[in-house]
């Protein structure tokens, strides 16, 4: 072996099948769930053995067929994934969410990749399958930025993932497809790329490449307390351990309480972490909600000015998504002997808390606190619930982008192209499509009305006429025709319905017309307020080119009626 971790002389494996181990369900007689991957890794090595002049005994591929955890195990993982040519992962829910997963997508692409020709642009050697269907999921920013088509393996491989496709007999013939090609796909990058062998790390303190877990899915749990050698002189060292996190205070029941939180929240479909209050507190008061948190807080710890301002300040900034949960053992002498003490300087620094607890949370685990390890068993959950709702209650309130404005009729002719205001045509009355319809001010009928028994020279009345007009050549019959003249003048001005034109309303007394007096009559009426429309425009001043006589639009009132 080189200080690079492998012979130079000798093959190195063509590929690294990393995926997500499956746990067993736990019903009697269910197989081993690992059982189709390593099928799928022994089709791939035969597959590539097809299309490659690998020399007999040397390994394809590498899988990592042992759930052993340790520092060997940790080594071996480290030097293939130091030596492989190509990174193969297989896509599912669960890999994305598995921290090995994401440490050896990490260790693989701190390596260089170079195209092994100036004509190939390839510049990533992963080629990643599709173990489950990934369409209903957020893939995590590194895999999101992969270019990779999987069209190539076949329509059944990229809707049903290559996992259904080898269970199910019904499509073998797809399954067998999608392997071929996938080994096809494995043997053209390691070709088309140059990926030297690289330094062996130290695994188990690689990051991981991934970070999808919704915020709502983490849980940061922090531990307010002493190491041993910062304890007051009273207490027992024995509660205690070398770090904060180590602190056990139901001695000799259960583990130490963080590690005790991290599996009570695991149940809970939590993703934890512990941390130390005093790292965590700053930026708590600060209001950087990263994720709900629990703050397993002891009581001692309150003794101590320092931290115990810590506290109150957090409290004052009421981080409702932070719940506390103080464990206290009721069967350690020193705690029983101080129980009253300890109370009241719980209830005087956490006074906000206190009062938003009771009675349904603090009242169910009681004043006094946690006595025992399954009152905490009781609480953890409700407290960690609690938190999640306050955290995403927050989020749901943070200000968003004001949403767009409701698009405007009147805006639109006002300033839409074409339309009326200083971005189209009209507004005043030397422009083309003359004044706004909309502005009382700028009505040419209203200054010069005669406001006679006999006359109505409201604005609305030629709209009206030429409406009526075109209502009655699409066929309207006589009791439509008075309809539609009718409902319209409920919208006109308050004169034109109290003095109608005799013109264009039949006496509802007169003998029924037939239909050739009832075309005579709409033709007469039509052509006289042509008539009387031409002699006013007469009058007024020039507005441009304008056609009186053919623009069906001419006269008319816009969308929605006359303005009142």
């Amino acid at each position: 072996m080189t200080d690079r971790g492998w012979d130079e002389d000798e093959a190195r494996p063509y590929f690294f099948l990393s995926y997500a181990h499956t746990p067993k369900s736990g019903a009697r007689g269910a197989g081993d769930p690992n059982h189709w991957v390593r099928q799928l890794y022994r089709d791939l090595c035969e597959a590539v053995l097809q299309l490659t002049t690998v020399p007999a005994g040397v390994p394809v591929g590498f899988m990592d067929e042992s759930m052993h955890q340790g520092e060997l195990w940790a080594e071996r993982l480290s030097e293939e994934l130091a030596t492989c040519r190509v990174f193969v992962p297989l896509y599912s829910p669960r890999y994305f969410n598995s921290v090995p997963c994401g440490q050896e997508w990490h260790a693989f692409t701190r390596r260089p990749v170079y195209p092994a020709t100036m004509e190939v642009e390839r510049t990533s050697g992963i080629v990643p399958v599709l173990w489950a269907p990934m369409s209903r999921y957020r893939l995590p920013q590194v895999a999101g930025e992969l270019q990779f088509n999987h069209a190539g393996f076949g329509p059944d491989y990229a809707t049903e993932g290559l996992y259904a496709l080898m269970k199910l007999s019904y499509f073998r013939a797809a399954y067998e497809l999608a392997v071929h090609r996938l080994a096809a796909r494995i043997v053209q990058v390691a070709e088309e790329t140059v990926i030297p062998v690289g330094r062996r790390l130290e695994f188990n303190g690689l990051p991981s490449a991934f970070n999808v877990s919704a915020p709502t899915k983490q849980l940061r749990i922090s531990v307010l307390t002493y190491h041993q050698g910062e304890l007051p002189q009273d207490r027992n060292p024995d509660f205690y351990g070398a770090r904060r996190t180590d602190w056990h205070p139901y001695r000799p029941a259960g583990s130490p309480i963080a590690q005790h939180a991290v599996r009570l929240a695991r149940q809970l479909g939590f993703q934890p972490t512990v941390h130390e209050f005093d790292d965590e507190v700053e930026s708590i008061i600060e209001g950087n909600a990263e994720a709900p948190g629990l703050l397993l807080l002891d009581r001692w710890a309150l003794r101590d000015p320092r931290r115990r301002e810590l506290v109150r300040r957090f409290d004052r900034s009421d981080a409702t998504w932070v719940s506390v949960l103080e464990p206290w053992n009721t069967e350690d002498r020193e705690c029983l002997e101080r129980d009253g003490e300890f109370s009241g300087l719980s209830d005087q620094t956490l006074r906000k808390t206190r009062r938003a607890g009771r009675p349904s949370f603090l009242g169910v685990t009681g004043p006094t606190g946690l006595n025992s390890l399954e009152d905490f068993d009781d609480a953890l959950p409700r407290a960690a619930m609690k938190a999640k709702y306050a955290f995403e209650s927050r989020t749901r309130a943070e200000p968003e982008e004001p949403p767009a404005p409701r698009p405007s009729l009147r805006e639109a002719f006002r300033r839409g192209p074409g339309g009326y205001g200083p971005d189209g045509f009209g507004g005043h009355r030397t422009e083309p499509f003359g004044p706004d319809p909309f502005d009382r001010d700028h009505d040419p009928d209203r200054d010069d009305r005669d406001d006679s028994p006999g006359r109505d020279d409201s604005p609305g009345r030629d709209g009206r006429a030429a409406r009526d007009d075109y209502g009655a050549r699409d066929g309207y019959g006589a009791d439509e025709e008075r309809t539609v003249r009718l409902s319209r003048a409920d919208y006109a001005a308050p004169e034109a319905r109290t003095a109608p034109d005799p013109r264009t309303v039949p006496d509802p007394r007169a003998a029924p017309e037939d239909r050739t007096t009832r075309i005579t009559r709409i033709t007469r009426t039509t052509r006289t307020t042509r008539d009387d429309r031409t002699a006013r425009d007469n009058d007024r001043p020039y507005r441009n080119d304008r056609d009186d006589g053919d623009d069906p639009d001419a006269g008319m009132a816009p969308l929605g009626g006359p303005h009142r």
